[in-house]
């Protein structure tokens, strides 16, 4: 009651209840901005975040050109470096097609170069073997005729043949002209045997000649590609120039496998066969020699003791 009564002198006052109101207005004023100040703090706190959750931004517009950033290849987009197989089989495999082709041609020449030096042995150490046994047989005889006789086969056999042939068709005729002409018949068949055994060296000589240069051209198309290839990769990197040259320089190599040794085949069968074209030559003198003393005994038969005299004294 005592604090009641106060405040009602207080109010009647003049101008001191107007006071107090206003000091009770400010104050409870100033407690609703302290308690919300807090609260629009909180608020305006998790905006950003609602501002990303929206999307991602748009991007930004450059002015600047786009050829002028390609610096590095994202990774994405960026492809993988692809080993290569530096094996003979896979340089062939991944080589241009024109060096493909230029190592086909010179592997099947060295087949072609292997393939005569089998044939050639073989052929060859027949060929020898026969002549031995037919020299050994004609040096054996007497005559002519029992060389006939003794030598059934081989080259001795048609050289025989041949000079008792000629000797026949001239019967009668002078000595000095059935020699000639069996000189001729023999000179053709010795002749015609030796070019048939040289038959297939032309192409070792060929092989070895321009082996090397086939391969050599297979080179440089393949150097020619790689080059094409690094102007249009614009890139000095010798893992990616590398394997194109090393299959360049693998028809260089199968160049010189083939053709060296072509020449080293051909120069042993050219040995070989002049070998057995001197044995044909021996051949053919023995059977001029039984020829000769065959037309003198037959011209002492015909002619007496003193026309051989005679003859053998010119």
């Amino acid at each position: 009651m005592t604090a009641t009564k106060d405040l009602q002198r207080s109010m009647s006052i003049p101008g001191l209840g107007w006071r107090l109101a206003r000091t009770v207005a400010a104050g409870i004023l100033l407690g609703a901005l302290a308690v919300s100040a807090p609260a629009g703090a909180q608020e305006a706190q998790p905006a950003p975040p609602a501002a990303t959750a929206t999307g991602p931004a748009e991007p930004v517009t450059d002015s600047t050109p786009v050829a002028a950033a390609p610096a590095e290849i994202p990774a994405a987009t960026r492809k993988p470096v692809v080993s290569h197989d530096l094996s003979p089989m896979g340089m062939f495999l991944n080589a241009d097609p024109v060096v493909q082709a230029v190592m086909i041609v010179l592997a099947a020449a060295s087949v072609v170069t292997w393939t005569i030096l089998l044939g050639k042995i073989l052929s060859l150490a027949m060929a020898k073997r026969g002549m031995r046994a037919n020299l050994k047989e004609i040096r054996a005889s007497a005559t002519l005729a029992e060389a006939g006789q003794r030598v059934r086969r081989g080259v001795g056999a048609l050289l025989l043949v041949e000079a008792e042939e000629e000797l026949t068709l001239s019967r009668g005729l002078p000595s000095d002209g059935v020699k000639e002409r069996a000189a001729i018949a023999l000179g053709r068949i010795e002749a015609m045997v030796s070019k048939r055994m040289a038959s297939g060296t032309g192409i070792l000589a060929t092989i070895g000649s321009i082996g090397p240069f086939v391969g050599l051209f297979g080179t440089v198309w393949g150097i020619m590609g790689s080059f094409i290839g690094i102007a249009n990769s614009n890139t000095t990197n010798l893992a990616v120039v590398a394997p194109g040259i090393a299959e360049a320089l693998l028809a260089t190599g199968i160049g010189l496998v083939a053709a060296i040794p072509a020449v080293v085949i051909y120069n042993a069968l050219t040995r070989s066969i002049t070998g057995y074209r001197a044995m044909t030559g021996d051949a053919v003198a023995l059977i001029m020699r039984h020829l000769s003393r065959d037309l003198d005994r037959r011209e002492i038969a015909t002619y007496g003791a003193k026309s051989g005299i005679r003859v053998a004294a010119e």
